[in-house]
């Protein structure tokens, strides 16, 4: 019976991409968006609203759920004056759970619950969900590190930036020296006894899956599917001749996300042509250097989130830099004129990255990507076929290969991606959908109620 009805399926993001357009939540709604095409499935969206990173509240008294626009599929959820807990990650009031979200799980009964993000809404939810909807597929996309990482889900040390390669109560007490071991035991057993609650784990990249295995989530609840997307690049232009030295930052602006390090390779690389041009007979590849200099387009938002001091660095950076210009915030809409004024994307972040959306857009619109050489970026940019490698956190060598890519002819040719390697949006939606049937009928072979 399942393999023909209509599945009522419910996504809950952490928050709506209108409100903070992150790749999490623009991949949400895609999906959100594609499943309302398909006949066999019938979706919900459900989205945190309000604060911290909307600026308007509930405006709905009495209520803490509102639909956006009248919609009857799509809903916003406040947790305006309910505290958070940040370090074991949930809503304090545990009313939130048992009354907000169990009257709407219970109104509306989906088969499927989805959950894309718990930021904001915490991992109380999935047993929420559990003991509300004892019959349904429970799944999970794996965005971050967030369950297990404190810093952000970064898995960054704290004030060094070092990679995180695992974590321990010892080693995130020295991350966090006013939180206790102990209290870092405890939030990782909190986690993973809501988490249990989960049917199956989705995973983007095989390095994040590989990272949630080591940390104890079972290796046959987690699959591998990389984001779909349904972004129409057709319209994409490219410039029929000339120079390929227009290169392009597209995402948050954050310390991450790599930013500063690319600001010092661009000081890199004008320090270099103003000496280049101070000597103009210094052969044919100061020459060469000099005509085909990178210049770099920044499309960035959510600055003003960040510490004082990094955004006072960052726009310096800027304003001291001729090759630079700053754009700032972009919607996606205009993804595809903005792609079409550049040829490389750059992506430097400095922590492991998990799918990140700008490298799929890239290849979407025919742009190579030049991205550090670690975690799920490495894995998804093939050095030397869809792009290039440039070593995490150095700006030299981020330097030395965009003034690579910018001056080698042919190079752009030869690495410019064809799109194939993103999965399609209406293809991942069906295979979501034997995926979601699939877990329905183990849990009616294994008997309604039965959680892990």
């Amino acid at each position: 019976m399942i393999a023909t009805d209509t599945l009522k399926v419910l996504l809950i993001c952490h928050n709506h991409p209108s409100v903070r357009p992150g790749g999490a939540e623009a991949y949400a709604y895609e999906l959100f968006e594609a499943m309302r095409e398909q006949p066999a499935i019938e979706p919900i969206f459900l989205a945190k609203g309000g604060p911290p990173m909307g600026q308007s509240g509930n405006v709905h008294s009495g209520t803490r759920v509102s639909p956006v626009e009248g919609r009857s599929d799509e809903y916003l959820i406040y947790t305006d004056g309910l505290d958070y807990d940040w370090v074991y990650g949930g809503v304090m009031d545990t009313d939130f759970y048992t009354y907000c979200v169990r009257d709407f799980l219970a109104a509306y009964r989906p088969d499927v619950v989805h959950v894309q993000h718990t930021q904001f809404l915490g991992y109380p939810l999935v047993r929420e969900v559990r003991n509300t909807l004892p019959n349904a597929a429970i799944f999970y996309t794996l965005h971050e590190y967030l369950p297990i990482c404190h810093n952000i889900g970064q898995m960054v040390r704290q004030g060094s930036m070092e990679l995180c390669t695992r974590e321990s109560p010892r080693r995130c007490h020295e991350c966090f020296p006013a939180i206790s071991p102990q209290t870092f035991f405890m939030r990782k057993r909190f986690i993973q006894a809501h988490l249990a609650a989960v049917d199956r784990f989705i995973a983007p990249s095989r390095f994040l899956r590989d990272r949630y295995i080591s940390w104890g989530l079972p290796a046959d609840r987690i699959e591998f599917l990389d984001n779909g997307r349904s972004i129409d690049a057709s319209g994409v232009a490219s410039r029929e001749s000339g120079p390929r030295n227009r290169f392009a930052f597209f995402g948050q602006l954050n310390a991450f996300k790599g930013i500063d390090v690319l600001l010092e390779a661009m000081r890199i690389i004008d320090s270099e042509t103003a000496a280049d041009r101070r000597n103009p007979g210094s052969g044919a590849r100061a020459s060469t250097r000099r005509d085909r200099a990178p210049r770099l387009r920044i499309h960035g938002g959510n600055l003003d989130m960040q510490p004082a001091d990094f955004q006072e660095r960052v726009l310096g950076m800027i304003e001291a830099l001729p090759s630079v210009s700053y754009q700032g915030r972009y919607d996606h809409a205009s993804l595809t004129a903005l792609m079409s004024e550049v040829d490389w994307v750059v992506v430097p972040s400095v922590w492991w990255e998990n799918s990140p959306m700008v490298i799929q857009e890239a290849f979407l619109h025919g742009r190579p990507v030049i991205a550090s050489d670690i975690g799920a970026m490495a894995e998804k940019v093939t050095d030397g076929v869809n792009g290039l490698h440039f070593r995490a956190g150095d700006a030299a060598s981020l330097a030395r290969v965009m003034t690579r890519a910018a001056t080698t002819p042919g190079l752009w040719e030869q690495l410019r991606p064809r799109g194939t390697e993103v999965p399609r949006m209406d293809e991942h939606v069906r295979v979501l959908d034997e995926l979601y049937r699939k877990v329905l009928d183990e849990r009616q072979g294994r008997g309604a109620g039965d959680a892990h």
